[in-house]
């Protein structure tokens, strides 16, 4: 029987998360095949890591995360930096606390961060970016601006995968699946990037914490750090995928002026230019 169907009628989302992260992060056996199987399946771009070398991978999740070499993403002279590789997924205006999602499907600041009224306020008629990792793409995520980290909240959810089609066509989406909301104080003011898990992403890690799910559970949890001057600098990495996913975005009202060359859909690179401070 197939992966797929045993997916779709035999495991539930979490037991098959629970299942596909312990191979993830296990080593020997399949997992040589199974990386040589992804890399040409999704024909990703080893002569770009620091280690391109596909058999000394140990583990699935060590070559998912593998780290690009030196000079492979030159930052731009801009005041926010593209975070990932990937894909736009749509980016604009917030229309007082909503979000728009695809054709038909908005989602409120306010159920992004997790119920957290007074924090989705600050982003009243501001700006949100959606941007789509695809499993080819590099899976690190880095830092748009200078940050003090202030707080990190986890949002138990849903795991649907959250793929274009997918986004076309369930409600809320990134308001629904697991997510970790990081909020950080930048030179421009507050702005926060959260973490959408989605189908088998074994977990989502931070620099200054480690992985954050797993454990999984029902109830928000949340991390304060106010007193822990923990800054990270433009470009620097704040955090990763381990098999997923997307990275929501959101900057005050006359806080960014998006690079005007970017559009939905369009492909995307660390550290290109994403915008700069009106005026």
């Amino acid at each position: 029987m197939r992966f797929s169907v045993l997916h779709q009628y035999l495991l539930p989302k979490q037991a098959l998360t629970a299942l596909a992260g312990r191979f993830a992060s296990s080593s020997g056996g399949l997992t040589p095949h199974v990386i040589r199987w992804f890399a040409k399946k999704y024909g990703v771009n080893m002569e770009e890591a620091l280690n391109p070398d596909l058999a000394s991978y140990p583990s699935f999740n060590e070559f998912f995360t593998r780290a690009l070499r030196e000079g492979a993403r030159p930052l731009a002279d801009a005041d926010f930096i593209c975070p990932v590789d990937g894909a736009i997924s749509q980016f604009g205006s917030i229309e007082h606390d909503q979000i728009f999602q695809a054709k038909g499907h908005r989602y409120t600041t306010a159920a992004l961060v997790g119920g957290d009224a007074a924090l989705a306020a600050q982003f009243d008629h501001g700006s949100f970016a959606t941007l789509y990792l695809s499993p080819r793409d590099y899976h690190r995520i880095h830092m748009p601006c200078d940050g003090k980290l202030l707080r990190m909240i986890y949002v138990p959810g849903a795991l649907f995968s959250v793929n274009p089609t997918t986004a076309r066509g369930v409600p809320g989406l990134f308001a629904r699946n697991e997510r970790v909301v990081c909020v950080f104080e930048g030179p421009h003011g507050p702005f926060v990037l959260v973490l959408v898990g989605a189908t088998i992403v074994g977990s989502m890690a931070t620099v200054w914490h480690g992985v954050v799910n797993p454990p999984r559970g029902g109830t928000v949890r949340e991390w304060q750090y106010h007193d822990k001057d923990i800054v990270l600098k433009k470009g620097a990495e704040m955090g990763r995928f381990l098999l997923g996913s997307t990275v929501v975005m959101l900057f005050p009202k006359g806080e960014i002026a998006f690079n005007p060359q970017w559009l939905a859909e369009r492909a995307i690179r660390m550290g290109e230019a994403m915008g700069r401070k009106p005026g």
